[in-house]
């Protein structure tokens, strides 16, 4: 006699197909930065039950981890923002972005650069960056002119320490991007006044736009170059990355002071000998 089949084995206690894919369908809520929870009632209600069901958001962080994501923060505030680990088949890399941005290498180095000045004026104490209800505002302008403050400082310093002040060619790193973005042009020239694409204002107007599509920042106005606040989800994403080697060596050159020795960054403050330029695009509190 042919024995019976065995019993299918049970499923986890509270824990079926409907809940997986309510689960996926939250991570993919996630995977649109532009979305807010308060514009989305359905969107709301999966952040509702991640938050009161223990066993759904073990779920859900699950299929976020098995897409190769990092869960940062799930709130109301910044819905599930989820950030991709190196190897996931979401992350968007620094030189792939730069690259389709420009071909020159040198222009490379300023874009990134562009993104931790963003980053810097963003959030300038470690007080904002920990603070949920701190909002940055940025500008264009305001960018561009941080920077060069920041070429200027650092110039001074190569000239006072008898440093060759021309970059080598392909020379990697912040020490020697500064060097090209002091000689490059703020704007550029058009026959109709439109900055071009290799100038610095443009490089950081690629930079901000890309944060924009990215759910990072939302355009307020056109002054300045452009007027942009942050999001929750561009805070968590600057906390997140606040201790990478990228923004580590900005700090290593001097640029700007840590008050409490962790690796956020902060604008000089009123002892450094060298002032804020003007329409620097500092944040400040709503």
């Amino acid at each position: 006699m042919t024995p019976p089949d065995p019993a299918p084995a049970p499923e986890a206690p509270g824990v079926t197909p409907a809940d997986a894919a309510d689960a996926a369908r939250l991570v993919a809520f996630g995977l649109q930065p532009k979305l807010l929870p308060a514009r989305d009632a359905e969107y709301a209600e999966l952040l509702r039950r991640h938050r009161d069901e223990p066993a759904f958001a073990r779920l859900a962080d699950a299929v976020a981890a098995g897409l190769g994501l990092i869960v940062l923060e799930v709130s109301p505030r910044a819905g599930m923002a989820v950030t991709a680990a190196e190897d996931s088949v979401f992350a968007v890399r620094m030189g792939d972005y730069a690259r389709r941005a420009a071909t020159d290498s040198a222009d490379r180095f300023l874009h990134g650069l562009a993104h931790l000045a963003v980053a810097a004026l963003a959030f300038p104490r470690p007080e904002d960056l920990a603070d949920d209800g701190y909002i940055g505002r940025v500008t264009v302008n305001g960018v561009d002119a941080f920077v060069r403050q920041a070429c200027r400082r650092l110039e001074e310093r190569a000239e006072e320490q008898g440093e060759n002040s021309d970059p080598a060619t392909g020379a990697p790193g912040l020490e020697s991007a500064w060097r090209v973005y002091a000689r490059r042009s703020a704007t550029g020239a058009t026959k109709d006044a439109r900055r071009l694409a290799g100038s610095t204002t443009g490089i950081i107007g690629k930079a901000v736009a890309f944060l924009v599509d990215s759910g990072f920042l939302q355009r307020t106005g056109d002054d300045s170059g452009g007027t942009y606040r942050t999001t929750a989800r561009y805070q968590l994403q600057v906390r997140d990355m606040a201790a990478s080697a990228a923004m580590a060596e900005l700090l290593e050159l001097g640029i700007v002071p840590v008050s409490d020795g962790s690796a956020t960054l902060l604008p000089p403050d009123e002892s450094d000998d060298l002032d804020l330029v003007a329409d620097a695009g500092l944040p400040f509190h709503s």
